[in-house]
């Protein structure tokens, strides 16, 4: 898997403590109304294309980025559909990680979907009554960016309220 620079310099410094990150999340539809997935080689396990966000990137940028690199696919981001946190993460070598993520819908504008990284072991395009085997969370981004007319939905953690 394909790791940021400078997470590589920043883990020299903290090693396998948790990290909190941002990333972003692309459910991508093409002119079928067909959602673009791929099952990630880390996990073996469908999902939406996502990426941590380099820092002073645009997040609208990483989308575009991410999806190009993983998927050849060209994409244009239309909305911000939701924004939450992952659950915490702790990958094969003991890193720890939890994300803030922020799901954008995105149009494909060009290219044919293929493996185009080592973190992908298939791509392809989806029906959205016709969905693999998706985590809860893969799953809910997709349900809110087919639905989200806008603004982005949100998740509270806890009633904040004030009497």
């Amino acid at each position: 898997m394909a790791i940021p620079e400078f997470l590589v310099d920043l883990r020299a410094i903290v090693g396998t403590r948790p990290l909190w990150l941002s990333g972003v999340s692309a459910v991508v539809l093409d002119e079928h109304g067909r959602v673009l997935l791929g099952r990630r080689a880390d996990t073996g396990r469908w999902s939406v294309i996502s990426g941590i966000i380099d820092p002073g990137e645009q997040p609208a940028d990483t989308v575009v980025r991410e999806c190009l690199e993983e998927t050849g696919v060209t994409v244009e981001p239309e909305l911000l559909t939701s924004i939450t946190v992952s659950r915490m993460l702790e990958y094969p070598n003991g890193d720890r990680a939890q994300y803030l993520e922020l799901t954008f819908r995105c149009r494909k504008v060009s290219g044919e979907a293929r493996v185009n990284d080592d973190e992908s072991l298939e791509v392809g395009w989806f029906a959205p009554d016709a969905l693999p085997d998706l985590d809860d969370s893969a799953r809910s981004r997709i349900e809110r960016a087919l639905t989200c007319t806008g603004p982005a939905a949100f998740e509270h953690a806890a009633d904040l309220s004030l009497p």
